[in-house]
Order: structure tokens, then C-alpha cells, then sequence
């Protein structure tokens, strides 16, 4: 029984990463490297931003939004949207608001500073 379980579980995993994590982290780079994820993060954290100031309740609204989700898709939106989602949970924490600001602050900094387009970036096959 146990082995049966473990080769269901296998096969699920190993379909799981033929055809979605393969696939997807094939297109990446390309987005990186063109400036594309840059755009999009950038808008979705000035999206962020415009929450803070405007209706901060909103951005603990969507915590809970997301936190009510059925697990497979809190799982995909955690891993396509990594920084923001922990933005979204310091912002729901209990810590002191200053904190919580400049952690926030620190995770779009760095998620843009990860997807800012550089030159050269592409290994030389020449050189293995």
C-alpha cells in the first residue's frame, strides 16, 4: 500500500515538473532579459503602493482574499508572485506599521533589483 502510494505521489511530481515547472522556467529569462517582468512587477508593486495610501484596508482585504483560496491556488499565486504575496502577509502581521513599511519597502526593492535587465548576463559556451 505504501509503495503504491509513494509511485502515485512520484509520478505526480514528476509530471508536475515536466509540464509546468520545465515550461515555465524556460520562459523566465527571456522576460527578465527583455525588461518584461521589470514592467510588471513594477506596476503591480506601485499597485501595492497605491493601496498603502489610499485604503490600507484593502491591501488586508486581499490577505484574507488569498488566504481563503483553495490551497492549489494559494500555492500557484505564492509561487508566481513570491515577493508581493509576503508583502501582503507582513502587511497582515501584527508588527508595528514602521516595520512592516520597511520590510515591505525592502521586498519590492529587491524584487525589482533581481528583474532589472542586464547586458552580458548570457554564458559564453565558448568559454566551457
Amino acid at each position: 500500500m505504501a509503495t503504491t502510494f509513494g509511485n502515485v505521489i512520484a509520478g505526480t511530481v514528476d509530471l508536475l515538473v515536466r509540464w509546468i515547472v520545465i515550461p515555465v522556467t524556460s520562459v523566465i529569462p527571456p522576460l527578465v532579459r527583455s525588461g518584461i517582468l521589470l514592467a510588471v512587477y513594477s506596476g503591480l508593486w506601485l499597485a501595492f503602493g497605491v493601496g498603502l495610501v489610499v485604503n490600507r484596508d484593502a491591501i488586508g482585504d486581499l490577505w484574507q482574499g488569498l488566504a481563503s483560496l483553495p490551497l492549489p491556488i494559494q500555492a500557484g499565486a505564492w509561487l508566481l508572485f513570491l515577493p508581493l504575496t509576503a508583502g501582503l502577509w507582513v502587511w497582515g502581521t501584527d508588527w508595528a506599521e514602521p516595520a512592516r513599511l520597511v520590510v515591505i519597502a525592502g521586498l519590492a526593492g529587491w524584487n525589482l533589483l533581481v528583474f532589472l535587465p542586464r547586458r552580458g548576463t548570457s554564458p559564453d559556451p565558448a568559454a566551457a
